[in-house]
This record gives structure tokens, sequence and C-alpha cells, in this order.
């Protein structure tokens, strides 16, 4: 390691980040796939099945299947559609998913590391503005197919996205007037101190959660997709690996939205005992289960994520956008009012 060493700090700084960013991705991705055979269990579990069980023990290389399958189907591009832009939206649909992990801490530090590949102060803001690029994957999908199915596909998701992320965004609001700060790993430090802020805010992250199944296309709000009424919607016309990358899109975005909720609401890497919400820990082990414990808190998640696909109706798209703008948006606003006056009370309290 004395090469290492004697690199310069910069050196040091882009070989580490290189390193969290593969391992970052690794983790999603074996994450996304998985995830779909965790799907598709549950599912069978719950409707009395068995589920994939033939590839490798209990179908556990199922997931290895499926993406060899993707890669040798056949790439088949409609003679009707508008070439450019159907290529690039499952490109468009994916990336973004991708970009919102580089600002969540996913563990404290290891050594003099910390575990986060991009430290930004404004983590939440950053957050924001890349989840509300991936709706255009999905419209661009829905225009670039030139059929009318998957267009009336991409006009849903489009005004229930854009719905949504109101009422998303302004969820947070509360969280940050009780931190004060919008950097993602100081939310975390704050809640080592004081406890999860699911506690503190718990009609935030209601409105958070259920905002984040319009925002990723999961039932009870998956209208852009909807199969009785759309074929399959906006990805109707696509084949092969572009109709693999919209689904890895959809479970990367589950995992992302996930892991915001286990950063925002759930205490991120820490537990309240041993030691694990020390956001300097006394080993290189201890940072390692921290990390263990992050991955954990979102399986919960994903978990809840597919459930309720299996155990809840579809909404009506008169119902999904009542709910967005009727309801949810004057409840964030009566949330963050509230929680202002009650801060500005309990300041003066104290003084």
């Amino acid at each position: 390691m004395n090469w290492f060493n004697n690199l310069g700090p910069e050196a040091q700084f882009v070989i580490f980040s290189i390193v969290k960013i593969v391992g970052v991705f690794a983790v999603v991705m074996t994450s996304v796939a998985y995830s779909v055979l965790a799907e598709r269990k549950i599912s069978a579990f719950i409707q009395d099945r068995l589920g994939p069980n033939r590839v490798g023990p209990a179908g556990f290389l199922q997931p290895l299947a499926d993406g060899v399958k993707s890669f040798l189907k056949e790439d088949f591009t409609p003679g009707h559609v508008r070439k450019i832009y159907f290529w690039l939206a499952p490109m468009i649909t994916m990336i973004p998913a991708l970009l919102v992990m580089a600002v969540i801490p996913f563990g404290s530090k290891i050594g003099a590391q910390k575990m986060v590949i991009a430290d930004l102060n404004v983590g939440i803001l950053y957050t924001f503005g890349i989840v509300s690029l991936g709706v255009y994957g999905i419209v661009l999908a829905g225009y670039a197919s030139n059929s009318k199915y998957p267009f009336l596909g991409g006009i849903r998701s489009s005004a229930q996205m854009i719905s949504y992320e109101i009422a998303m965004g302004m969820s947070v609001i509360p969280v940050f007037l009780i931190v004060g700060d919008l950097n993602l790993g100081k939310v975390i430090e704050h809640q080592a101190r004081h406890g999860w802020l699911i506690f503190y805010a718990p009609i935030s992250f209601i409105i958070f959660m259920i905002s984040s199944f319009a925002e990723t296309n999961r039932l009870p709000f998956d209208l852009p997709e909807s199969e009785q009424e759309l074929v399959a919607g906006y990805n109707t016309e696509y084949s092969s690996m572009k109709f693999a990358l919209f689904f890895m899109g959809e479970y990367a975005n589950m995992i992302a939205a996930s892991a915001m909720m286990v950063t925002l609401f759930l205490g991120g890497w820490t537990l309240p005992f041993a030691g694990l919400d020390n956001p300097n820990p006394a080993s290189k082990i201890i940072g390692v289960v921290q990390i263990a414990i992050f991955l954990g808190k979102i399986m919960v998640l994903m978990g809840i994520f597919i459930w309720v696909r299996w155990m809840w109706p579809r909404f009506r798209y008169d119902q999904l956008m009542d709910l967005g703008w009727r309801r949810f948006l004057p409840l964030s606003l009566l949330n963050i009012v509230a929680t202002a006056l009650f801060l500005w009370g309990y300041d003066m309290m104290r003084h």
C-alpha cells in the first residue's frame, strides 16, 4: 500500500470515489435483479402458488436467466416509431435512479472515508432535481412509439408524476425545518442524537411514502401502464433489452425512493443501541455493520412496495388526481404551517 500512501490527496479522493461508485452500482443492480425475484416469490405466496423454483436452488438463479434472456431476445424496432427518441427513452428512465444514489449516505465512515459518493450541502435539492427528470423517459417513450396506447400512458405518467412530485417535495420541508440543514448526512446525524424523524413528522412520512408509489408507477397508482386499459402503456412497443431497461428503471426507482425514506425518516444507517448510531465508529467492522443496517431497512420498505402491489386494487384516474391535488397538497401545506408554528412556540418557550 506504499504506492497508495505516496499519492496526493486529490488522487486518493479520485480512487476512493471510483471504488464507491462501482460498489454502489453493483449493489443497486444486484438489488434490482433480486427485487424482481422477491416480487415474483411474494406474489406467488399471496396467491397460493409456487413462483420461480427451477433455475438454481429454490429459483435463486432466476434473475441470471432473465438477464440472459433479455440480451438474447430479438431487439425489434417497429417501422413507425421515431427512432432516436425511441432508443433514448429507456436510458433516460434508468439513469436518474442511479444518479440519486450518489448523494445518499449509505453508512457512516470506514476508516477516514465517508460512506457517501458526493456529500452535498444541498443533497435534497439535488435528489428532487434528478428525480424530476425520470418523467421525461416515460413521456418520450409514449411520444416516440407513435402509437395511441403508449401515448396515453406517457400523458398519464406526466400528469401523475408532476402532481405527486409537488406533494412529495412539500412533505420534506418539515423535516428540514426540524433539522435546519439540507445535507442528508446532517439529517441522519440529527436522528442519531434526537431520534428518528418518523416520530417527529409522521404526516410527512405518510405523504412521502404514498407519493413514492405514484412516482414509481406502482400499484395502486400504475395508471401509465395499466394492462387492462393500455395493453402495457408507454412500453408497449418495446422489446428485448430496451424493455428490460424500463423494467429495471422501475425497481431502481423503488430502491432510490426507499433509500430516501430511510435517510429522511428512519434514521439512515443508525440503530439506537450498541454504538450503531455513532457517526465516527470505533472500528471498521461497525462501519460495515452500519451499511448492512441501511440495506436492511431498504429491504423492509421494498417488501412493503411489493406487498401493497398485490393487496390493493388500482385507483381510477380521477381518484388518483383527486388524492394528489385535493387531499395531499392541502395536507402538506397544513403540515408545514403546523410544524413551523410548533418549532416557533418551542423556541419561544426555551428563551
